[in-house]
């Protein structure tokens, strides 16, 4: 099993920055792929962006493309998220998952799941 924590969410103006993090202990961080989900008041969970246990491939949805970029650090067991030029619609919790499976596997093939950090954005 693998344990996620995230952190560095926070309220943010529009147009600025911020870097998520999500600390993973309990298994080996390199077996799984990682990914970032986000909920907003109201809505689903939606995925955001995956990548696979090397690093090297990944996945993003539409609505964040050449905003936001995922990495990992396997030795430091530690996820990623850089999200620049952020909207008031990135406002939602983001959630890190990892599955043992494909980066390009959908939420219920995702086993683990972090607690979530509230990303808030301002008009």
């Amino acid at each position: 099993q693998v344990q996620l924590v995230e952190s560095g969410g926070g309220l943010v103006q529009a147009g600025g920055s911020l870097r998520l993090s999500c600390a993973a202990s309990g298994s080996t961080f390199s077996k799984y792929a990682v990914a970032w989900f986000r909920q907003a008041p109201g809505k689903e969970r939606e995925f955001v962006t995956s990548i696979d246990w090397r690093g090297v491939s990944t996945s993003y949805a539409d609505s964040v493309k050449g905003r936001f970029t995922v990495s990992r650090d396997n030795a430091k067991n530690t996820l990623y998220l850089e999200m620049n030029n952020l909207k008031p619609e990135d406002t939602a919790i983001y959630y890190c998952a990892a599955t043992s499976g494909s980066y390009r596997s959908g939420p219920d093939r995702y086993d683990y799941w972090g607690q979530g950090t509230q990303v808030t954005v301002s008009s």
